[in-house]
């Protein structure tokens, strides 16, 4: 814009404001409704005019013939586009020995790849653009996703139709599913929260319910790659599916792509009804004693309803006026007036598919714990005595329909929510009507639903926390269940099959492997090796680590710490630590055992039998590594169960599985090799990448190599100073 046209533009602007004011001041008071030009004496005056009408965009349905329901929501706002297909079946409809069989599959589904590429391919190539392809499980349902720049969709697509149709369910993302899995099993008991939030869900539904069920070490365990596969035909087809779309694209053409890519797969068997059955624990006090706590969880719990009841609108309101915020009856006096709690709160719990948790929730310093149950109990009775009050009501509405538009103010939020209904079997018009139905509850509706549902001695109360601090006995109240919270033990690790004897394509493996390490002879030749190397643990510096092996039972590693020079020796007669400055510890018989079977688990040693009759070397098939069909060889005989990945072109090991032992109990290691060099007529892998129960531990590079030094034999022996054993 020039310079002269901007300042005709300001004064123009300028005389039109003039122009306006002067027409204003010849306007008389009445037309302008009687505006009192005294300010408002009280905030109560100021009037409020009444909210908007609210008409969110409604996305467009399609049904394809087969009867996938296609949902598509234009949002040009970015040059995006999201898609979800959410598929009926969920860990309900699991079996109660498998329970967690929904959520490996949720995982799986998207970590072991499809029948084209494995999931780490599928990274690689949805990364560099920038894209998402995901999968997931729930209650109810499991999901696949997408999410890109418009401008990748044709690839992005492809993928996630794949992942859909295709999955593969590879064996090792399974076991990284099962590890993860139950490593969160291990720690359930850490947070009171979760301990009070899980138990109450059992109290409130039954603890044999689907919706209350937790998975164990044993029913994770008894997962198996067949499950998965078993399920995906089971539930994945198009007439048990609802996908929703919305982003940056026209819906005509959205539409022909979907239905190019899913009208002719075909339509599946229908699922029967879910039948579940609610069995809530009888009233009373449970408790979960736990001692390294001072604030205790408090919990009173019963059976809610689902939000196609009639009650909905009404128990909304009650919730909001009762227990939904700072400004309801229950945080007014519980936590305000009587500082007993610093967090309190619930209400009538409402799901779209099944009954949800009736829940007064408080949490609160030990030494009040019976204090502020009796409090919350005193507020549930006093509803027949001092009902809500018209005020409350109209402060729980105000805030309510205030709230309403940031569920829907985005929309993939809009498409989510007529998703939901879809899915949930509601009318398309429920969310149309929600702020209407609002308005219109009374306080007579709001009391009544809380005369209807909420009685205090219908409930179970659960509390978990610090018995010791208590300010009473919970007897004090009533007769007492204790809730044991000890997680089961997990099964008897699965030892693998040591092979019984190598069987001729084992041996063929093994004598490659030697081959293209240098060969059987040059092998053998090697008594004593030493390697240089620098060990790095995950988003740690690296350390130098001098390494000496003396075949079949002896090593010495000296690792450079910032105390000084760490030396570690397991050898027949001698198993130590030595640190400067902290003296000469003895290794426990474990820790020497361990040692020693990892340098049993060598490549050199393994290779150097391979023609001996006391080891055994049995092939088992092959396995995707990249875009290797590695052949599998499994180890065993005269030493632990080892198991090698080959590639049967170049005879290089790719991985490496064993079983180990750390500092907290026994793991699953795994090992990839890669960058093979030759050094004196020895080829070696230089890069080691370590893995622990499938999650990365440390990697290894390899500066130097050199065959039979010579070596002190001193050096496995014990300084004669007088040591401890480590702990």
């Amino acid at each position: 814009m020039k310079p002269h046209c901007f300042k005709v533009r300001v004064a123009n602007s300028m005389l039109g404001v003039a122009a306006l004011f002067a027409f204003a001041s010849t306007i008389p008071p009445q037309a302008l409704g009687q505006v009192e030009s005294q300010p408002a004496s009280s905030w109560k005056q100021i009037p409020i005019p009444p909210l908007p009408a609210f008409k969110p965009q409604e996305p467009k349905r399609i049904e394809l013939s087969n009867g996938m329901v296609i949902f598509l929501q234009e949002d040009h706002e970015l040059p995006l586009i999201d898609g979800t297909a959410r598929v009926r079946g969920g860990s309900i409809n699991e079996a109660a020995s498998k329970i967690g069989l929904v959520d490996i599959y949720g995982e799986v589904w998207r970590t072991g790849g499809t029948k084209s590429r494995t999931g780490d391919q599928l990274d690689d190539f949805l990364e560099v653009r920038a894209a998402k392809v995901e999968t997931g499980g729930d209650s109810d349902s499991t999901t696949v996703s997408f999410s890109c720049l418009k401008g990748d969709l044709d690839d992005v697509f492809k993928v996630f139709a794949d992942v859909m149709r295709n999955p593969e369910f590879r064996a090792d993302k399974i076991e990284i599913a099962q590890k993860e899995a139950d490593d969160e099993i291990s720690r359930r008991n850490d947070q009171v929260g979760g301990i009070a939030h899980r138990e109450a869900t059992k109290l409130a539904y039954g603890a044999d319910n689907p919706y209350a069920r937790v998975s164990e070490y044993a029913t994770v365990a008894a997962i198996t790659r067949q499950d998965l596969l078993d399920w995906h035909a089971k539930y994945v087809h198009p007439n048990n599916i609802i996908l929703g779309i919305s982003g940056d694209f026209d819906s005509a053409a959205m539409e022909s792509r979907l239905r190019a890519a899913f009208e002719s797969w075909p339509r599946g068997p229908a699922l029967p009804k879910n039948e579940v059955q609610f069995s809530p624990a009888k009233p009373g006090y449970y408790l979960i004693p736990k001692e390294d706590v001072n604030q205790s969880n408090i919990r009173m719990v019963a059976l809610g309803t689902t939000r196609d009841s009639p009650d909905y609108y009404a128990i909304s309101v009650f919730n909001e006026a009762f227990g939904g915020g700072f400004s309801s009856r229950l945080f007014n006096d519980i936590r305000t007036k009587r500082g007993l709690a610093y967090a309190v709160g619930g209400g009538i719990g409402t799901n779209f598919g099944h009954p949800g948790i009736l829940q007064i929730a408080i949490g609160t310093k030990s030494q009040s714990t019976i204090e502020s149950i009796r409090a919350a109990a005193e507020d549930i009775e006093n509803l027949g005595k001092q009902p809500i009050s018209e005020d409350e009501i109209r402060r729980a509405k105000d805030s309510i329909l205030n709230a309403f538009v940031f569920r829907l103010d985005s929309p993939d939020k809009i498409l989510g929510e007529r998703m939901t209904y879809e899915y949930y079997g509601y009318p398309p018009d429920w969310l149309d009507k929600y702020q209407a139905e609002i308005k219109k509850v009374t306080a007579a509706d709001v009391n009544r639903v809380a005369a209807k549902y909420l009685h205090k001695d219908q409930l179970a109360v659960l509390v978990v926390g610090n018995t010791k601090e208590f300010d009473q006995p919970l007897d004090t109240l009533g007769s007492v269940k204790q809730i044991d919270v000890t997680i089961p033990e997990a099964p008897a690790a699965k030892e693998e099959a040591n092979p019984a004897a190598s069987n001729p394509e084992g041996k063929a493996l093994v004598a490659k492997v030697a081959a293209a390490m240098g060969g059987l002879p040059k092998l053998q030749s090697i008594k004593t090796l030493r390697v240089n190397l620098a060990e790095s643990e995950e988003g740690g510096p690296s350390t130098p680590v001098d390494a000496i092996f003396k075949f079949p039972d002896s090593m010495h590693l000296e690792m450079q710490i910032p105390q000084g020079t760490l030396t570690i020796v397991a050898a027949p007669d001698a198993a130590f630590m030595s640190l400067p400055g902290m003296g000469t510890r003895s290794m426990p018989p474990a820790q020497k055992d361990e040692m020693l079977s990892q340098l049993h688990h060598d490549l050199v040693y393994i290779a150097q039998h391979a023609d001996d009759n006391a080891f055994t070397f049995a092939a088992a098939g092959t396995e995707e590594i990249g875009d290797t069909a590695a052949a599998i060889l499994d180890i065993g005989g005269a030493v632990p169960w080892l198991r090698w990945y080959i590639d049967p072109k170049t005879g290089h090991v790719l991985r490496e599985k064993y079983k180990g032992m750390g500092q907290s109990g026994p793991f699953d290691g795994e090992s990839n090799l890669s960058d093979w060099r030759t050094s004196d007529g020895l080829t070696l892998p230089y890069i080691h990448e370590n893995k622990q129960n499938g999650q990365q531990t440390s990697t290894a590079e390899l500066k130097k190599v050199e065959l039979n030094p010579t070596v002190d034999p001193k050096i496995f022996s014990k300084p004669e100073e007088d040591s401890k054993p480590t702990n």
